[in-house]
């Protein structure tokens, strides 16, 4: 996923065509969500100018997170399809634009294949098991985890007699 200039320079004519498996599995410590990832599928194609690439990429792997209720495992596969743009001289990149300046005299798209991957990282993702034994606790002094359909059927206690006064004053 690295390659220099001159490497980049004289794929020019033929264009580069990527299709490679990426280990990822540091963002597990840069990331302690990550209880697990698979290796990443990288594949695209790169439009190569003279001091301008463009990636073209689809990331996709799948990514293990603990479920925001129960706080067991949950499989998450994502797909990520970007452009990402690397220009050689700072001139010719728009501040406006999200580009990149080549450093030194290597392309790297590790770096921003992580960086893509932690962003796709869910806010909240539940677990589509019902009964569930090793996660967190279901139900404790005084409450217990509802779904939506029993949250719009249940009367609020606070509220029960004010129901009571509706059916009352219809007498």
């Amino acid at each position: 996923m690295k390659w220099s200039i001159h490497q980049l320079h004289q794929l020019q004519a033929k264009g580069l065509v990527m299709d490679e498996m990426v280990d990822v599995s540091d963002l597990k410590q840069m990331e302690p969500s990550i209880r697990d990832i698979s290796p990443v599928r990288v594949k695209g194609r790169a439009d190569i100018g003279a001091t301008k690439f463009t990636f073209h990429l689809t990331i996709e792997g799948t990514m293990v997170l603990p479920c925001s209720r129960t706080l067991v495992d949950v499989s998450y596969p994502f797909a990520i399809h970007t452009t990402e743009t690397f220009f050689l001289n700072d001139y010719d990149v728009h501040p406006d634009e999200e580009t990149h300046l080549v450093q030194g005299d290597a392309v790297d798209l590790l770096p921003i294949v992580k960086e893509l991957i932690l962003l796709e990282i869910p806010m909240q993702i539940f677990s589509e098991q019902e009964n569930i034994q090793d996660g967190a606790p279901q139900s404790g002094a005084g409450w217990e985890v509802i779904t939506e359909e029993q949250a719009k059927n249940k009367i609020d206690p606070r509220l029960a007699g004010l129901a009571k006064f509706f059916d009352k004053k219809e007498e």
